[in-house]
């Protein structure tokens, strides 16, 4: 059978369209499917079921219109009785659908124009689809890209089989990208909207100088060595950690390569942006001392519960150990995850000194002793008289000068003053009005009912409303800048679990939730049986 000119033309255009959006070629002849039958709506009506269908082979179009089987027809555009879909289909039952065979038709004007809008449309969502399928599972990959256009400062990329875009803020500062250029940088995200998928680009990432040195770096990529954080100040300075899975492997060596050409082919890529390669370490102190680099560090005292550390450097490290405008110890925070606070040696000592002293007239207008006695005491390590009260009377009998006697009469002392001391916060919470349920709560202090009556809560049902932040305090970012929200309980040092667990307790306290039902391992009731049955065992004897 001869395949006349127009129908080869028509699967020639499908075959172009589809090569040309780089989209499946069934694709397209659907578009144009759908597309006939709307031209062929508008001929035969609107309500009729028209369906095309065209030949991927040979490119003939079919039409045909669908009517229902039913007993009496009401409309005959849609509808056809059962005797008539028996004469066509012997096997036609009510409700079933027959086809009509109907003519071809030719496209006037209007309806090849209204044909071409439909086919433009599902090309393009098709389009649009593909390149969301292509993109969304190469998050976190490098591409090569041209630039197409600079629009106010974002940068539109040429991805070959997409587009692309570099928003201004993901742009490393002060680089200038103009038509043509050849550009690099990580997708980081990949999103559907209203002018379809749009994929983001970046050169400021953390993420984006990782791959890079993956790129430069051989054993980065075979997975010898593993990039294990990166902290940018994008165009200016970078840090890098490193860590070796092959103890025969130098990390940092590996990264900066002969005579410094991997970490210099990085360099030039991110417009001269200074980066620092730190050796990774699990231990967080000697993390902390490598990434404070160049400067030297003295000392470190960590704070795990706040994720805080104190570094101690020489007066003269001070200046490098920030960096300009804080730009190191920044750095460092960022790559180790720890607040840092950096102080010189004689702030330190300076510190130390007045802490001392503190503790020494703590001690001496709590215990009524001398001034040596309270000397020794803070020399111990003895931060407050709770500890001296509730210690080892040993601890206390060991520091030299000492004896049995001596502690037992320090702690004697210890236990009047917080005695005397707790009397005076109770007056205190009852002339703030503060109930005596309250100090039912587990885990409530005369001390905390003081500090929530003057935050005016009163009763178990105040406590039992509050959020753990309304105890302890919140922190909020605005603009770049931290704030800190003290909460009612913020100066007594109380923890976010336990204010979490006084808060549970003070809901169970009011009823509005229940006790939590406690859990018997299978281990404790197997032993709690057979004391049982020893018990019952000895009262048989007994008797």
């Amino acid at each position: 059978m001869a395949v006349s000119a127009n129908r080869l033309e028509l699967l020639q255009i499908a075959d172009a369209v589809a090569r040309e959006k780089s989209i499946d070629r069934q694709i397209v002849i659907a578009a144009m499917e759908d597309a006939i039958q709307k031209a062929a709506r508008s001929r035969y009506g609107s309500e009729t079921d028209v369906r095309a269908e065209i030949n991927p082979r040979t490119g003939e179009i079919r039409l045909q219109r669908l009517l229902q089987v039913v007993e009496a027809v009401e409309n005959s555009s849609t509808e056809v009785d059962l005797a008539e879909a028996r004469h066509r289909n012997p096997a036609a039952r009510l409700g079933d659908f027959i086809s009509e065979p109907l003519p071809p038709i030719d496209f006037g004007r209007i309806a090849a124009q209204s044909a071409k809008q439909v086919i433009v449309q599902k090309v393009r969502e098709a389009e649009r689809d593909r390149q969301f399928d292509e993109y969304k599972d190469r998050i976190g990959e490098v591409v090569n890209g041209v630039v197409k256009r600079v629009e106010y400062g974002n940068v539109i990329v040429d991805l070959g089989r997409g587009e692309a875009i570099v928003r201004r803020d993901e742009l490393i500062p002060r680089e200038t990208f103009r038509y043509g250029d050849r550009i690099r940088a990580l997708i980081y995200d990949v999103r559907r909207e209203q002018r379809g998928p749009q994929v983001f680009l970046s050169r400021t990432h953390p993420t984006f100088m990782a791959k890079l040195f993956a790129q430069e770096v051989p054993e980065i990529y075979d997975g010898v060595i593993e990039v294990k954080a990166v902290a940018r100040d994008p165009g200016s300075r970078a840090k890098i950690a490193v860590i070796s899975k092959d103890s025969s492997i130098d990390p940092v060596g590996a990264c900066v390569g002969m005579r410094g050409s991997r970490v210099q082919a990085v360099v030039q890529e991110l417009q001269g942006e200074k980066i620092d390669i730190i050796p990774w370490n699990p231990d967080a102190a000697t993390f902390i001392v490598n990434a404070l680099q160049p400067a030297e560090v003295s000392k470190v005292v960590l704070d795990e519960d706040a994720e805080r550390i104190e570094v101690v450097v020489p007066d003269e490290q001070l200046s490098l150990a920030i960096g300009r405008r804080g730009q190191n110890v920044r750095l460092a925070s960022q790559l180790t995850g720890w607040a840092i606070d950096i102080m010189t040696e004689a702030a330190e000592s300076e510190r130390r000194q007045k802490e001392f002293n503190e503790r020494t007239e703590l001690f001496m207008n709590a215990l009524n002793v001398d001034e040596v006695v309270g000397q020794l005491l803070a020399t111990e390590g003895f931060a407050s008289v709770e500890e001296l009260a509730y210690v080892d009377r040993d601890e206390i009998a060991s520091i030299e000068g000492f004896d049995d006697e001596t502690a037992e009469e320090i702690q004697a002392r210890a236990i009047e003053f917080l005695d005397a001391k707790d009397r005076e916060l109770d007056e205190e919470r009852v002339k703030l009005g503060v109930e005596d349920a309250l100090k039912e709560i587990p885990g409530v202090t005369t001390a905390m009912l003081v500090a929530l009556g003057k935050d005016g809560v009163k009763t178990v049902e105040d406590l039992a409303g509050c959020a753990t932040d309304d105890l302890v305090g919140w922190t909020e970012r605005k603009a770049g800048e931290t704030t800190r929200h003290k909460g009612a309980l913020s100066d007594l040092d109380v923890s976010r679990t336990d204010a979490e667990a006084i808060v549970m307790a003070a809901r169970v306290a009011a009823g509005w939730i229940e006790a939590p039902v406690e859990v018997v391992a299978e281990d404790e009731v197997a032993e709690d049986g057979d004391a049982g049955e020893e018990t019952g065992a000895e009262a048989s004897e007994e008797a």
